[in-house]
């Protein structure tokens, strides 16, 4: 299997390019913060995010494994029982998160407004305060 390869660097010694690398994906904060809130098992997950489709979250938990946000019990004996737990380095996205949460909740008036209506990307203005 041919793997992609990138035409151009990625430039990791940006912090926001690494953090969009690791967390970038629609559904990975959400996913953290699930699991930060008790949801470890993947049917829990899949149920608290119903627009995901499960492959996709799948996916994206096998990436926050990869980069060491998350850990993965597979506990023995049928059913398999697989469990996920944030690492120190997931925990550490957190206040982050925490953030983004209440930046979306002061401006989700804002947002809708703007988005109600709109048909597609191409039709959209800027935003002015």
């Amino acid at each position: 299997m041919q793997t992609y390869e990138r035409k151009t660097p990625e430039d990791l010694d940006c912090g926001v390019t690494v953090f969009m690398k690791v967390l970038g994906a629609k559904w990975k904060p959400c996913i953290v913060d699930l699991i930060s809130r008790g949801n470890t098992r993947p049917s829990e997950i899949h149920k608290q995010l119903i627009a995901a489709t499960p492959r996709v979250v799948d996916m994206q938990l096998k990436e926050l494994e990869y980069y060491g946000i998350v850990t993965k019990k597979v506990r023995k004996g049928f059913p398999l029982h697989v469990d996920y737990s944030l690492t120190n380095m997931g925990k550490s996205l957190l206040p982050v998160i925490g953030s983004m949460d209440q930046w979306g909740a002061a401006y989700s008036g804002k947002v809708k407004k703007v988005s109600s209506g709109r048909r597609s990307p191409s039709c959209l203005v800027p935003v002015t305060e």
